[in-house]
């Protein structure tokens, strides 16, 4: 498949058939991934895989932080959808940044801290990007997922994490195809000087 090809034809994945994915094809995946630029090839992206057994603990430990912040009165948008897709697909890839950890996040960051920090978030956007291509490449479907973030502590603590959590991508083969959403003009997004 061409790179351009690819680009059009990736789609986000909410439907997963229950087909496994093998070690192999995780690891085909991960490795596209680490071949992302980054910035100083400071190559900061972390995985942690989470798949079979451990897919219902997972989703019971982010629901569990969804509810942590419903008691506050956060609205917590999609991501009860969202769990239920992550719980269903065969496998969950989360990502972290490993220049960034939770005690970091602690304190006040420097502006240097500032810069290395969206440049090592930039770096690993690009690895999830290959991620996500090189799996359409291989028949695989996968949902770049933030709503994470509504059980950020509860699924770091149950990861074994104290890095920083990027995102989430759950992959597996698809079971919809969801035609293209629509998209800004180049000429509504870009200003030529």
């Amino acid at each position: 498949m061409q790179t351009l090809e690819a680009i059009a034809q990736r789609r986000s994945i909410r439907k997963f058939k229950d087909t496994p994915v093998t070690d192999e094809q995780i690891r085909s995946l991960l490795h596209a991934a680490t071949l992302a630029p980054s910035g100083k090839n400071a190559q900061p992206w972390r995985f942690v895989v989470v798949r079979g057994e451990k897919r219902a603990e997972m989703a019971a430990v982010m629901r569990a932080g969804m509810e942590n912040l419903k008691a506050l009165g956060v609205n917590l948008g999609s991501s009860p959808w969202t769990v239920q897709i992550m719980e269903r697909a065969p496998v969950t890839i989360f990502v972290f940044n490993d220049d960034m950890t939770l005690e970091n996040g602690e304190k006040p960051l420097t502006a240097q801290d500032m810069v290395f920090n969206s440049v090592a978030v930039q770096s690993i956007g690009a690895s999830i990007q290959n991620l996500l291509l090189a799996a359409h490449d291989m028949g695989l479907g996968t949902l770049w997922i933030c709503d994470v973030f509504f059980a950020y502590p509860e699924l770091c603590t149950w990861l074994g994490e104290t890095h920083q959590m990027i995102a989430a991508v759950s992959v597996g083969y698809p079971d919809e195809t969801p035609s293209a959403r629509p998209r800004k003009s180049v000429d509504d997004v870009t200003r030529w000087i």
